[in-house]
């Protein structure tokens, strides 16, 4: 599992039927700032995700990857190796808050 930050959308007009419908998000994976770890900062890397629970450009998201991203009712038959399973709303090192989704 990681989270991760959703920086664009993918459009597909031509996809396997099992794809039809389903939404496909780029996202950047974050990780705790080395430095500090006052923040989450971005990796630099890029996945491309489906989304199962409604997310939307910029939130920060938990994410799975292989056999994990097909054990959900959404994707269990979907050729996927990611998906988007939840929207995160804070991110706490030991006492301290490093994000929190209502201080964008």
């Amino acid at each position: 599992m990681f989270i991760g930050r959703i920086t664009g959308s993918i459009v597909s007009s031509q996809k396997v039927e099992a794809m039809v419908g389903q939404t496909l998000f780029i996202v950047e994976p974050l990780r705790v700032n080395e430095k500090d770890q006052s923040d989450l900062t971005p990796t630099g890397r890029s996945f491309v995700v489906v989304d199962t629970v409604g997310a939307g450009q910029g939130e920060v998201v938990l994410c799975v990857q292989g056999s994990s991203a097909r054990f959900t009712k959404e994707t269990k038959t979907l050729p996927i190796d990611a998906a988007i399973v939840g929207i995160v709303d804070q991110v706490h090192i030991g006492s301290t808050e490093i994000f929190n989704s209502t201080e964008k």
